[in-house]
């Protein structure tokens, strides 16, 4: 009997073990990508990533007629599967399951049709009638508090930590709308909002004070952790949807920020990737960026010299995503569009252009282009080489025979120039310079010109940076050819070093702050003289049609005097500049200027410099030390 009990008890464990091992090889769905789609799209079928366990050869099955899937692939280690979806043209929006089938069982994936946002309205892009206002939502306001230390990402959220999240989130921006609007801008880009790590980053460390190593956070961005979700500091997609629904009533246009070059060093993907060329290397194994950037252009160049800077990964960090991986392609093209038809974004800022295969760039402008065709593109390629620049704006094929078809770039090459003139006081020629190099580029007059952004010391940090150098470079940038960008604080003289320094608070953005510098009331004479002189630019940008898209005509250069002009066959606008720390009167021709005749007045529109009577087609005008002008016939 004894004998027969433990029998019984023996088969009862065997049993339970081998139920116990089928239900641990059952197949399961942790996450689909994209989780849906819609009808009408330029692409059909979409390339479905499902990430789950135990999903070795896997057999699908649309378990509705309105959707067909095809093409399976799983991974080796059974935890992701591809599959093609093509979506009937009169399927209805709403939840349709895949079933997938292995040898151990059955699990359903979920994938929806939804209805995208409507194109009236939206996905405008933006031009050269724009003033771009670029800010970091977590350092700009805080509008909504419940979300600064959320229960998924608790602990990371410190307002006297540099590098912890400080509170800013999209119903701040929402919020300071109509502010950005009262200064001229009629653009927004923020930062991007894809979801980043909910634990402090112990890879990327920085030193404190005392030399000690601390970690950081993902409050900038760039280290997407998911490409379809919406970081939880932040919002959620409803409040996205809500900031481009309201950005658009007010008259703005917004920019997306995007990256497609790498993922965040947390990303599940880094150690556990969908294929074994997902990335460029591995954790263990990989190159590290050495920023040549110029490789990317040099004929003579084989893909070894060329590797670093476009395999290796940012920092020795950054798990550098494999764009020639047909999968990773379609993976970020249709990450790309699926933002778009989810939010009415009007364009994207793309961050680390050079860093990427030239080869997808024309493949991901093409597929953008196509099914939202008025979205514009804003390239970065932080390198003042105007060579180098032209060489990545779309509208030619270079050498590698390959047309990027990127609509625009940051002018790095004028913004080292602007630096170095207005807040250094070198000779303000080196502008006048780097301009003679516009011939280099496709279309050099929708570059985005800019002072400075998130990723070096604000101007005012530079040696010899003073409030006039700025207002001059301000007046510069609000006048000369190209798209202007403003960011976030400058029209405050804001302060501020090397990362992080140069990422301060907005103040008056955050609960408790001292003062609220969105008021004039809340800023120091000082910044309401600055915010005053760009409000002003602003408005005479939108009043005089030259400054936005005329074309642009050298009067005089000299070594710390310069003097354009900004035409259009109805007007001209005559601006002028004294880099000097002395008054100077000069003298030019105006003969050219069609729309000028003798005898005209021509008024300083900033009132700086007297009237000045255009005679015998030349203009005499006396400017104050560090001052500029902007001429208008009376």
């Amino acid at each position: 009997m004894k004998n027969k009990t433990h029998y019984f008890i023996f088969l009862l464990l065997t049993v339970y073990c081998l139920l116990l091992t089928a239900q641990a090889q059952t197949p399961t769905v942790e996450k689909i990508e994209p989780p849906n789609w819609w009808v009408g799209s330029s692409i059909n079928p979409v390339r479905v990533l499902i990430r789950g366990k135990n999903l070795s050869g896997a057999k699908v099955e649309a378990v509705n007629s309105d959707i067909k899937v095809s093409n399976p692939k799983t991974s080796a280690n059974g935890d992701y599967l591809f599959l093609d979806v093509t979506i009937n043209e009169n399927a209805r929006v709403g939840n349709y399951p895949i079933k997938i089938t292995t040898t151990n069982g059955t699990v359903n994936a979920s994938f929806g049709i939804f209805t995208p946002v409507e194109r009236q309205g939206n996905y405008q892009g933006f031009n050269t009638n724009d003033v771009i206002y670029f800010l970091m939502p977590d350092r700009f306001a805080d509008g909504d508090q419940t979300n600064n230390n959320p229960a998924k990402s608790p602990g990371i959220f410190d307002r006297a930590k540099d590098r912890f999240y400080h509170g800013g989130d999209l119903q701040g921006v929402i919020d300071k709308l109509p502010y950005i609007k009262s200064l001229g801008a009629t653009a927004v880009w923020t930062t991007p909002i894809y979801d980043n790590n909910d634990r402090l980053d112990n890879k990327e460390v920085y030193p404190d004070e005392n030399g000690v190593k601390q970690p950081t956070t993902g409050y900038h961005g760039y280290g997407a952790v998911d490409f379809y979700g919406v970081e939880e500091h932040l919002g959620d997609m409803a409040k996205l949807r809500e900031f481009v629904k309201k950005a658009h009533a007010l008259g703005l246009v917004v920019i997306q920020d995007q990256v497609v070059n790498h993922t965040g060093p947390y990303h599940i993907w880094a150690n556990n990737p969908p294929t074994p060329t997902w990335f460029n290397g591995t954790v263990e194994k990989h190159l590290n960026n050495n920023w040549q950037k110029w490789t990317a252009m040099n004929p003579r160049a084989s893909y070894q010299t060329q590797a670093r800077n476009i395999d290796g990964w940012f920092i020795d960090i950054l798990p550098d995503l494999n764009q020639n991986d047909p999968e990773v392609e379609k993976y970020l093209i249709q990450n790309t569009l699926w933002w778009l038809a989810n939010t009415g974004f009007d364009a994207i800022r793309m961050d680390t252009l050079p860093h990427v295969p030239r080869t997808f760039w024309e493949k991901w402008m093409s597929a953008l282009k196509r099914e939202y065709p008025k979205v514009n593109v804003l390239g970065e390629l932080y390198d003042g080489d105007p060579a180098l620049l032209a060489y990545f704006q779309g509208g030619r094929r270079g050498p590698d025979g390959v047309d990027t078809k990127i609509d625009t770039l940051y002018d790095f090459g004028l913004f080292y120039q602007i630096r170095n003139a207005f807040a250094q006081g070198s000779s303000i020629r080196g502008v006048s310079q780097m301009l003679a190099h516009d011939w280099l580029y496709p279309r050099a007059e929708i570059l985005v010109t800019f002072l400075g952004v998130h990723d070096m010391p604000r101007f005012m940090n530079e040696k010899g940076a003073t409030v006039e150098g700025l207002k001059m470079a301000q007046t510069f940038l609000m006048t000369t050819r190209g798209t202007p960008l403003l960011y976030y604080g400058d029209e405050l003289a804001m302060p501020g070093g090397g990362d992080p320094d140069n990422r301060r608070d907005f103040p008056g953005g955050f609960p408790n702050d001292k003062r609220n510098a969105f008021t004039a009331s809340g800023r120091t004479p000082e910044e309401n003289d600055v915010w005053n002189h760009l409000a002003t630019l602003g408005k005479l940008r939108l009043e005089l049609e030259p400054l936005r898209r005329g074309r642009s005509l050298d009067l005089l250069d000299e070594e710390q005097q310069a003097v354009y002009a900004r035409l259009t066959d109805k007007q001209a606008v005559v601006v002028a500049f004294n880099n000097d720390t002395k008054p100077a009167t000069i003298e030019f021709s105006v003969a050219d200027l069609k729309t000028i005749s003798n005898g005209a007045t021509m008024i300083d529109r900033l009132g700086k410099a007297k009237d000045a009577i255009v005679q015998n087609g030349k203009m005499r005008v006396e400017l104050p030390a560090r001052a500029a002008a902007i001429f208008t016939a009376k």
